[in-house]
């Protein structure tokens, strides 16, 4: 017996099973769970030139925009570090989540701030997370070099780590240039 699904049952038919929205924190609560000892967050607009963005592209970083807002954690005049925050594509959705980075640019914490994805979620565990601790420019921050794939999470996994790689050398970037 075969059975005929009107367009719109069939297309109904063919969606994803559903989608799991999880609003995890805020990026000003992430701020403050990654410098809980800042008195202030100072936001600083970095604007990259057409140099910079070559630079990057040069080193295998595609930019995405020529316009970043950082937040400064500060403790009186003292900047403890920075604050990225930042959202990438996981299959579908977009994942949402924030960077924090001491005042040499090296990473202190990531957290995921948002998951919308039905699957690959566990890029949220702190054991994943913590493998971008300490990391920097000069590191590869590539899935199967010095970061691990989470099976079933390989586009979340990647696209997660092309966005830190992406915030740790734009934030180096703005360093060099005296803006950060």
């Amino acid at each position: 017996m075969r059975v005929l699904l009107a367009p719109t049952a069939a297309a109904l038919a063919l969606a994803p099973a559903g989608a799991f929205a999880v609003e995890y924190m805020s990026a000003e609560q992430a701020a403050k769970l990654m410098f809980p000892e800042a008195e202030r967050f100072e936001p600083r607009a970095l604007t990259l030139d057409a140099a910079q963005m070559q630079q990057l592209a040069a080193r295998g970083v595609a930019a995405r925009s020529a316009q970043w807002s950082v937040q400064a954690a500060l403790r009186g005049t003292q900047v403890l570090g920075y604050v990225v925050a930042d959202a990438v594509i996981g299959k579908f959705e977009l994942i949402g989540y924030a960077v924090g980075l001491t005042a040499e640019g090296a990473v202190k914490q990531v957290e995921v701030l948002s998951y919308r994805e039905s699957h690959g979620h566990e890029v949220r565990l702190p054991a994943w997370r913590k493998q971008f601790v300490g990391k920097t420019a000069a590191a590869p921050l590539r899935v199967g070099e010095d970061i691990a794939n989470i099976s079933g999470a390989t586009l979340s996994c990647t696209h997660v780590t092309d966005g830190v790689r992406r915030i740790v050398a734009v934030v180096e970037m703005g360093k060099k240039g005296g803006v950060l």
